[in-house]
């Protein structure tokens, strides 16, 4: 039989009355021969019940024969004939009913499975043969010419068996292989008890019957196809849809897109009530991707033009101000350089000073007050660093709005009282990848030029949400890539500003401001901060109707970091030797006088060419402490480089107040690298060197050698059973030395080189000691120790430390500190330590 021919065309062409009906006798679908006979449209049959739409004493013969024979055919899967029934058809006219008899075939219609899953009811009209009988019985004669009728209307019917027979093989090959897609659900799950060819390729499975649609289609539970049918069902009210899309999953998993033209009509019993839903309808794909084309392709040409012309305006416009900005950065980040520079001068002079007055009471004020002043500037120049997105973030993941909300009694205070303020935050907020401080920086900044805009009276509103910045949107803004972002918003009700004001408010020491009343830096600042962090800003304003300022930051979908504590412990100094590499004297010389403070002996040089020198006289040397930005041929990350070439043990720590590229890339630190950010106080250089030094100590540990004294140790000390461990260092070297000697201790070890790899796996894996650094880019190893007691409270917690402790966390209840450098003894028994003190 061949595939194209249409079901519906051979069921309407067919001169023989045909009827398909369920196993509660709804009646699907019948052809023009059955209306005909029966004297009926399709909208009066399609979806009642046999007995409904033909309605009859049930305790008639006619009524009888017919039910009976239908619960056989439906009970046993057999066909089964009925010679002769009566029904009275209505007449056309309108008025009273004509009496005819009709010989009746019912044929189950099995599903994929060989289910029955409908009825097909095949009639013939033998009124005309009832009507010859009864004349000759009326008669009382065998008239001749009666029965040559009779047999002639005998053979007639035969006939019509047999082609009943043929119509139905090839209506059920038909039903399978139509074109257009047929399935049907029963009950309020919707379980497939029939589907045809079509309907399989188009939801790309084999055999879905005998499975709820949940079962046999799980990828379309969230397109709404499951709460139309559940409607449909409800309601008992059919569904046309259109062109509707529909995603599939392909042989390899992945969603495949169509387009689909469907019918759901709900299938009615007896009494009404709906059982089951018929589906039926035609993949329109490629008549839609046709579509699609002949749409675009019909786009006027001026339409195009016009749109590229203004594309090209804007893209011309953002390269314009990108240069500006890009320009203007440079030079404020040269200039913060150097104003670093002074103001490191000056803040290490007065902190040696300090020691020299300590005990006059007058004096100590004097120099507390400036170094109050130095403070100032330093913030001075990081917002120029800021603007020139040159300074070395530390950002985290936060959610912007339990940040906000912490913020709320700094805000009120620094606005007043006379403002209003309203914070919005919505639910589901998204976490965000950022510097704690600079998000404080710049709600802070934000929400003060509101007050100045509104004169200190009027309604802030902060408001946080997540937001989708698309491609259209990216075409026609400079910098921004197509994605997911966090939104943080300040509306003020202030004056506004023109456009021309508009077009300035970014650039660095542009203000509205009367003259002492700011630096015009505050906007800059957030603008560089938010652009280093892969952001977006957008401001609109109106004058007389106030200001909106709109901050993107990329989404993050890794758990929220903890606040890192402050350290406040004890200065540590040390007798190490120090090359200082500086090309500014006066900072050098106030360095140099730090470090011999602090007990270390001080080397010096001009420049990298001038260290170099020293570092190759073979002068022992444990530390190089040099500026990033120093003229000459031979650049600061170089000399570095080759330091470490002839002298291994040697660590480096690199100071600036402009990192330019050198160091810095993306807003962060080059992996390996350390950096002291002037201005730094005694305290910052004191705990930075020792950190630095102790790290180069554990990196020139001898594991074959710690390995073989592990293996002389006596047993008890080494009984401790296999442990699992997360190693969490960020320094290569490191992190590999001291997996080694945890793995030739027994344990099992999962190593990761940040805060946020090692949230991951304690989500993921078991873990009975977490063995980490303090100091890690991102979090700390305090915040991240935090976070891994929240997810698993029997942890036990080794830090590893140059310093003799850590901020915020005391030693006891499974937390042990192991000192910097440590060998494989050492890590045995802070192992066994960390282990004791959580079971205990």
């Amino acid at each position: 039989m061949p595939q194209s021919v249409d079901f519906e065309a051979v069921f309407a062409r067919s001169a023989n009355p045909y009827v398909l009906m369920d196993l509660q006798f709804t009646l699907m679908a019948m052809n023009d021969a059955y209306c005909r006979a029966t004297g009926r449209t399709r909208e009066e049959l399609v979806g009642r019940n046999m007995f409904e739409a033909f309605p009859s004493d049930p305790r008639s013969d006619s009524y009888r024969l017919l039910h009976g024979s239908l619960n056989r055919v439906a009970a046993t899967g057999v066909p089964d004939h009925l010679p002769l029934i009566r029904y009275d058809i209505p007449l056309a006219s309108g008025g009273g009913f004509e009496e005819r008899y009709w010989s009746a075939t019912h044929t189950p219609v099995p599903n994929r499975a060989g289910n029955t899953a409908f009825i097909l009811q095949h009639t013939v009209d033998v009124t005309e043969l009832q009507r010859l009988r009864a004349l000759a019985r009326d008669s009382g004669s065998a008239n001749n010419l009666i029965e040559a009728g009779i047999v002639q209307r005998a053979e007639a019917v035969q006939q019509d068996n047999l082609q009943l027979e043929q119509e139905r093989s090839f209506l059920r090959s038909l039903f399978v292989q139509t074109p257009g897609f047929i399935a049907v659900l029963s009950g309020p799950d919707h379980v497939f008890t029939l589907a045809n060819d079509a309907y399989h390729r188009v939801v790309g499975r084999e055999n879905v019957v005998g499975q709820s649609v949940r079962e046999a289609l799980p990828e379309v539970v969230g397109q709404g196809f499951i709460d139309l049918l559940d409607r449909v069902y409800q309601k008992g009210q059919p569904f046309v849809g259109r062109d509707v899309r529909l995603l599939v999953a392909d042989a390899a998993d992945k969603m495949d897109e169509r387009f689909i033209d469907l019918i759901y009509q709900p299938i009615l019993d007896a009494g009404g009530a709906v059982t089951g839903i018929f589906v039926q309808g035609n993949d329109v794909t490629e008549q839609h991707q046709t579509s699609e084309q002949l749409r675009r392709l019909n786009e006027t040409l001026e339409a195009r033009i016009v749109t590229a012309i203004e594309e090209r305006r804007q893209a011309e416009v953002a390269l314009q101000q990108a240069q500006k900005m890009e320009s203007i950065g440079k030079l404020t980040g040269g200039v913060a350089h150097d104003f670093n520079n002074l103001l490191q001068v000056v803040s290490g002079n007065l902190q040696l000073l300090a020691k020299d007055v300590a005990g006059n009471a007058r004096a100590e004020r004097r120099v507390t007050n400036a170094l109050a002043g130095v403070s100032r500037g330093a913030k001075l120049a990081a917002q120029l660093l800021a603007f020139g997105r040159r300074q070395p973030l530390e950002p985290k993941v936060v959610n912007i709005g339990r940040f906000v909300y912490g913020m709320e009694d700094m805000l009120r205070r620094a606005i007043g009282d006379a403002v209003e303020v309203e914070t919005i935050v919505s639910g589901g907020l998204w976490n965000t990848f950022a510097d704690p401080s600079q998000v404080e920086n710049a709600l802070l900044n934000l929400a003060i030029n509101a007050r100045d805009a509104m004169s200190g009276d009027g309604k802030l509103t902060i408001e946080v949400g997540n937001a989708h910045l698309d491609d259209n949107y990216a075409r026609t803004h400079a910098e921004v890539t197509p994605g997911q972002y966090v939104m943080l918003a300040v509306t003020d009700t202030g004056s506004g500003m023109t456009p021309e004001v508009l077009a300035q408010v970014f650039e660095p020491f542009f203000s509205t401001k009367p003259e002492g009343k700011g630096t015009g830096l505050g906007l800059s600042m957030v603008y560089g901060f938010v652009k280093q962090s892969g952001g977006h800003v957008k401001i609109y304003s109106e004058v007389g109707q106030g200001t909106t300022v709109k901050l993107y930051l990329p989404r993050a979908l890794q758990a929220e970091e903890a606040g890192e504590p402050i350290d406040t412990g004890p200065v540590v100094g040390g007798t190490e030797t120090i090359l200082i590499a500086e090309d500014d004297d006066e900072v050098r010389a106030t360095a140099i006088e730090l470090l011999n403070e602090l007990g270390y002996r001080v080397l010096k040089a001009r420049d990298a060419a001038g260290a170099l020198a020293i570092v190759e006289s073979g002068v022992p040397i444990d530390l190089l402490f040099t500026d990033v930005v120093m003229p000459g041929t031979l650049k600061s990350p170089e000399l570095a480089r080759m330091t470490r070439e002839r002298h291994p043990d040697i660590a480096v720590l690199f100071t600036s107040g402009y990192t330019e590229n050198s160091i810095v890339h993306a807003g962060r630190l080059d992996e390996g690298v350390d950096l002291l950010s002037k201005p730094y106080t005694r305290e910052m250089l004191a705990r930075k060197v020792r950190y630095v030094l102790a790290n180069q100590r554990q990196r020139r540990a001898n594991v074959p050698d710690q390995k073989q004294a592990l293996t002389a140790m006596p047993t008890p000390q080494c009984a401790l059973a296999a442990l699992s461990i997360l190693l969490v260092e960020d320094d290569a070297l490191i992190r590999a030395n001291t997996a080694e000697l945890l793995q030739h201790l027994g344990h099992t070890v999962v190593v990761a080189g940040s805060a946020e790899e090692a949230t991951t796996a304690l989500q993921t894996v078991p873990i009975d000691i977490l063995f980490t650094d303090v100091e890690l880019p991102g979090a700390s190893g305090a915040s991240l120790a935090a976070r891994a007691r929240e997810l698993r409270p029997s942890v036990g917690v080794v830090f590893a430390t140059g310093n003799d402790h850590v901020p915020g966390v005391e030693e006891g209840a499974g937390v042990v500190l192991l000192a910097k450098p440590y060998d494989g003894a050492a890590i045995a028994d802070a192992l066994a330590t960390a282990f004791n003190r959580v079971i205990a």
